[in-house]
């Protein structure tokens, strides 16, 4: 049974002012205006040196924080720089004009700021942030995939190692795959690793032979049918919006389907009465308060890789400099020119 818990508001997609009076009295208050209906008062007071330690520490290492849609709103919206899917981080890692990195997400998109900004300290705060895709394939698989299938030619989302990457003729992710494939002007591609996306993209694109890899996101292949019905018996109406990382019938069963920039774009368009978003649990709580005439059913799947983020060890991040990512010199060449491949396509 998916467990739901409602949402009186969503939040904007981007860091900017909030319109919220601040809260007089309290530390930092035109930050806690922004975050005031997810992090009560007195919890904002043990978090406030925090965040007033890492704005200073920004400002004295000329550091950015970038950090993705599934981050906790104390983060997302008072100390990151540049937020979104893993598309628009790649694309924003091109421009940032920062000699330091701080990547509020997981290992691969840390690997991947580095691939893109060679020249600059990328440091990810806690190095077990890791992720089941990642996890779910090596290099050594993608030669004996390239052998098996010679000719074929290899599309690897971006949830992957540098070294996979390096393997792969350029990358893609959730929020391009389809454009990505459909570039390539193949008969035939390898889709790795996320065999529920490469499903889906394959619905989409019937004229192309998609083969898959059987990796999963554990956040995602937790969704059910059977979720999304119970959904709608209990709130008749709602919009369900679900990630192509979930299973093809969770897909199916949904209105809409898309990354998690899309399914916010989708949400401010729509602007649907009451909405669902099958995804991680803070993808919701940083969907915008700007739309407080939205409710939102939150499900509560979370990613314990990204939830290993935190103010604290932020802070600690850029006081001690740790912990420095870097991509084997003998790789990162090949890497970079499939992720550079990838921004490519439009």
């Amino acid at each position: 049974m998916l467990k739901v818990s409602i949402m009186e508001d969503a939040m904007a997609a981007t860091v900017s002012p909030d319109s919220r009076t601040p809260v007089p009295g309290l530390p930092l208050p035109d930050l806690y205006a922004r975050v005031s209906r997810h992090v009560p008062a007195i919890e904002w007071a043990a978090l406030a040196p925090d965040i007033e330690a890492i704005l200073r520490l920004k400002r004295e290492r000329n550091a950015v924080i970038l950090a993705h849609n599934y981050q906790a709103p104390e983060i997302f919206h008072t100390v990151a720089d540049i937020v979104g899917d893993s598309l628009a981080l790649a694309r924003e890692a091109v421009n940032v004009d920062a000699d330091v990195i701080v990547l509020a997400g997981v290992h691969f998109m840390a690997e991947t700021a580095k691939l893109l900004n060679p020249g600059k300290t990328v440091l990810i705060p806690d190095m077990g942030a890791g992720c089941s895709l990642a996890d779910s394939i090596t290099a050594a698989d993608v030669r004996g995939l390239r052998a098996k299938y010679p000719g074929v030619p290899i599309v690897t989302y971006v949830n992957t190692s540098a070294a996979v990457k390096a393997e792969s003729d350029l990358c893609c992710t959730s929020g391009n795959a389809v454009a990505v494939v459909r570039s390539l002007n193949a008969p035939r591609v390898l889709m790795i690793p996320d065999e529920f996306l490469a499903q889906n993209v394959q619905a989409e694109l019937p004229e192309i032979e998609i083969l898959t890899w059987a990796g999963h996101c554990e956040v995602h292949e937790r969704f059910t049918p059977g979720d999304i019905r119970d959904v709608r018996e209990s709130y008749p109406g709602v919009t369900v919006i679900a990630h192509p990382e979930c299973p093809p019938d969770v897909v199916a069963e949904s209105d809409f389907s898309g990354s998690t920039a899309m399914m916010m774009d989708f949400v401010l368009q729509k602007r649907p009465r009451q909405v669902v978003l099958v995804t991680e649990c803070s993808m919701a709580d940083n969907i915008a308060a700007a739309n407080p005439d939205i409710e939102f059913i939150k499900p509560c799947n979370m990613c314990p890789h990204m939830k290993r983020m935190s103010l604290a060890n932020i802070r600690r991040a850029l006081e001690t400099m740790t912990h420095e990512v870097t991509v084997d010199p003998g790789l990162a060449d090949r890497a970079r020119a499939a992720v550079e491949r990838m921004l490519l396509v439009r």
